[in-house]
C-alpha cells in the first residue's frame, strides 16, 4: 500500500523546487531534503496549508537490482505513513537513499526517518 494521493510528490518541478530551495539533513542511510510551502499556497476548500508531500529517490548505486530498490521504497513508504500524522502540514520532502541501505530493516528506517525529521524540525513538537 502506497501513500495517499494527496501526500505523494510526483512532478519533476516539485523535486527541482525541493533540491534547489530546500534544506538538507543527513543520517547514515538517508538524506532528507525539504522545503516549507508558503502560506499563499493553501488548500482552497479547507483554508489551511496543503498536505505534506513526500517523494523517494533511490539510485542504482544503492543496488543494481530493482527488486531490492523497490523493497527499500516500500519500507520507507510504510515508515512515512506511520509518521505522517505527526508531520507538520505544508512541507515538500524528498528522501534520498544512500548506498549501504540494503542491509537495513524497517525498524532501522523508521528510527532514522524519525531522527532526520526531528533534526529538520518537521515533526509536531520536535
Amino acid at each position: 500500500m502506497g501513500l495517499p494521493k494527496a501526500n505523494r510528490l510526483k512532478h519533476w518541478r516539485d523535486f527541482q523546487l525541493v533540491f534547489n530551495r530546500g534544506i538538507a539533513r543527513r543520517s547514515r542511510y538517508l538524506t532528507l531534503r525539504g522545503v516549507r510551502v508558503t502560506s499563499k499556497e493553501k488548500d482552497p476548500v479547507r483554508e489551511q496549508p496543503c498536505a505534506t508531500q513526500v517523494g523517494i529517490s533511490i539510485g542504482k548505486k544503492v543496488s543494481k537490482k530493482a527488486v531490492v530498490r523497490n523493497r527499500i521504497k516500500r519500507q520507507l513508504r510504510r515508515a512515512v505513513r506511520e509518521l505522517m500524522p505527526s508531520i507538520i502540514p505544508g512541507w515538500k520532502i524528498v528522501l534520498v537513499v544512500k548506498p549501504g541501505a540494503v542491509e537495513c530493516e524497517y525498524e532501522h528506517f523508521l528510527r532514522e526517518l524519525k531522527q532526520v525529521l526531528t533534526q529538520a524540525e518537521v515533526l509536531n513538537g520536535h
